[in-house]
């Protein structure tokens, strides 16, 4: 029988809440002089004012993290449990704002923006319970309980330029590393359940690595653990300081840590800011439901009658209406609507809904190397197939479950397909990234380099028909992802190759199948790309 979990020991370090503010973090920029205004890099869904479907997921969030206390209310006493917010303040350990550091100029920066910091905890409020208990299991500092602010604004949809993605801005190779799948039908990175006790993990592995120094595990989180390292030798070998804010390090490396030192600061001093902490009940708000397999979100919500928009809230890291086949088995729903959901469970199977196909095992093939041609996961073929190890053997026919995101035929809840499948379509990071200006390129090029049209360009970032660009200005992209496929697609696209380029990056970079991409070019593994060929994408 599933079982929910209130989100008590089973809640996650990274934040949900949808993405009504600036993502602080989602891009890289020049912070070496002084904090910059995170609401001058407001996503472009914010920028251009759209009330669909964003308005839908905001009412959902805003609903599901309830009012908070008043702010002329008591802070509880010392003699009382303290509330969810003061349990982070109590376990902060290491953040140091002294005159005339950057930390403290950051401290004062957050403190004067109380509509942006409600923004960020707006969104943050339904995971941090759990936040609070692992952190307190782990025996972690507060301080990480607000890295999320640092790196997405707690936005699980954040996705940056340099392909990070998640509340916990992970990279597609270290969150493999950390365990956290990535294929068609679901992304661990956005899933925030995951993607905290993965972050956490690496944290205090980081942590270890430095010897117990918060700052350069910070660091390394932030540019990279080999990069620490090397700067550290490059210092050392010249007798130079090796505490963190000597080392040689890029900008937004050292710009990182200081912000975190200032979040810090601003929780355990508010008044000293001129800020006032909210005050929480100290109890869950969403609860983790188990479930026995891969389960069709869309009739959950119709047949426990939970709104769709608070679905795609409390579960963005799914690509589809279903859940994905090699797990992870779980959903997120309001705790006050968790019994009704598990009683609905039997009633719903979202295996009927999967597509199979048979592939035929070959010479040097793995089951790694099959989950990551056929963009699925390990899990899902060894499930497929009742496979109980790795072994396979030529010639050996495997089933494989197929991601499709067309509504089952003759579907009650058609309008409901349709309103998750439009969420999704603009939600989901997998279909936009930004990209950055340089000398001498215009909108015709650029379009021409990402094969959309300049109409396309202009209408995602509010530019009119004579609006310049310029050198360094970032420029929203949205490219099909998962999630915005349909079975009667658009027209294919045409890629032409640039220097550099493989059919690998290629596929990546158009988020299709290499299968695919070699299929529809006659292509095989061996083949060599050209500066100026070019290839044919089906968006289909």
């Amino acid at each position: 029988m599933p079982a929910f979990k209130p989100m008590h020991r089973w809640f996650p370090l990274c934040g949900l809440l949808l993405l009504l503010s600036a993502c602080a973090a989602v891009e890289q920029r020049d912070e070496r002089s002084s904090p910059q205004d995170p609401d001058s890099k407001v996503p472009f869904y914010l920028a251009a004012n759209l009330e669909d479907p964003f308005a839908a997921v905001d009412r959902a969030t805003r609903r599901i993290s309830r009012e908070p206390a008043s702010l002329d209310a008591a802070r509880p006493s010392a003699e009382t449990e303290p509330d969810l917010i003061g349990r982070i303040v109590e376990s902060l350990e290491f953040s140091h704002c002294p005159d005339g550091s950057r930390a403290l100029e950051w401290a004062e920066w957050f403190g004067k923006r109380p509509e942006y910091m409600q923004r960020v905890l707006d969104r943050a409020h339904p995971w941090l319970y759990n936040i609070v208990n692992e952190l307190e299991q782990r025996e972690l500092p507060g301080e990480l309980a607000l890295l999320p602010i640092v790196e997405s604004a707690y936005d699980p949809f954040a996705y940056s330029h340099g392909r990070a993605s998640g509340t916990w801005q992970f990279l597609s190779a270290t969150a493999r590393d950390r365990g956290v799948e990535i294929n068609d039908w679901y992304d661990g990175r956005r899933d925030v359940y995951v993607a905290t006790r993965a972050a956490l993990d690496y944290l205090a592995y980081l942590n270890g690595l430095f010897d117990g120094d918060w700052n350069l595990a910070l660091a390394a989180y932030n540019g990279g653990q080999g990069r620490v390292q090397r700067a550290i030798r490059f210092n050392a070998a010249r007798n130079r300081s090796t505490e963190y804010e000597n080392l040689p390090l890029p900008r937004e490396t050292q710009a990182y840590v200081p912000k975190l030192h200032g979040l810090g600061c601003l929780f355990r001093e508010p008044e000293r800011f001129g800020w006032e902490l909210p005050i929480w009940t100290n109890e869950p708000l969403i609860a983790r439901i188990e479930l026995s397999g891969p389960t069709d979100v869309v009739a959950l919500s119709a047949v426990a009658d939970v709104d769709i928009a608070e679905l795609v809230t409390l579960n963005p890291g799914l690509n589809r209406h279903l859940t994905p086949p090699g797990g992870p088995h779980h959903v997120f729903v309001p705790i006050e609507q968790a019994e009704t959901v598990i009683s609905s469970l039997p009633q719903l199977n979202g295996a009927d809904h999967l597509v199979w196909e048979n592939i035929r095992v070959r010479r040097g093939d793995t089951l790694s190397g099959l989950a990551q041609r056929h963009n699925t996961s390990v899990s899902a073929l060894r499930e497929a197939n009742n496979l109980n190890g790795d072994h396979l053997t030529i010639g050996q026919r495997l089933q494989l479950p197929r991601a499709n995101n067309a509504a089952p035929a003759d579907s009650p809840w058609a309008d409901r397909y349709q309103e998750m499948a439009r969420l999704q379509q603009r939600l989901l990071p997998t279909r936009r990234f930004q990209h950055q200006v340089r000398p001498g390129e215009s909108l015709w090029v650029i379009a021409r380099r990402y094969s959309v049209s300049v109409a396309d360009l202009q209408r995602w970032n509010n530019l009119g028909q004579n609006s310049m660009i310029r050198p360094g200005q970032r420029l929203v992209i949205l490219m099909d992802g998962p999630a915005g496929r349909s079975p009667q697609s658009a027209e294919p696209v045409r890629y032409t190759v640039r220097s550099g380029d493989s059919l690998w990056l290629i596929a990546r970079r158009m988020n299709v199948r290499l299968a695919d991409l070699m299929r529809w070019n006659n292509l095989n593994e061996s083949s060599v790309l050209r500066p100026g060929q070019v290839l044919r994408i089906q968006r289909g």
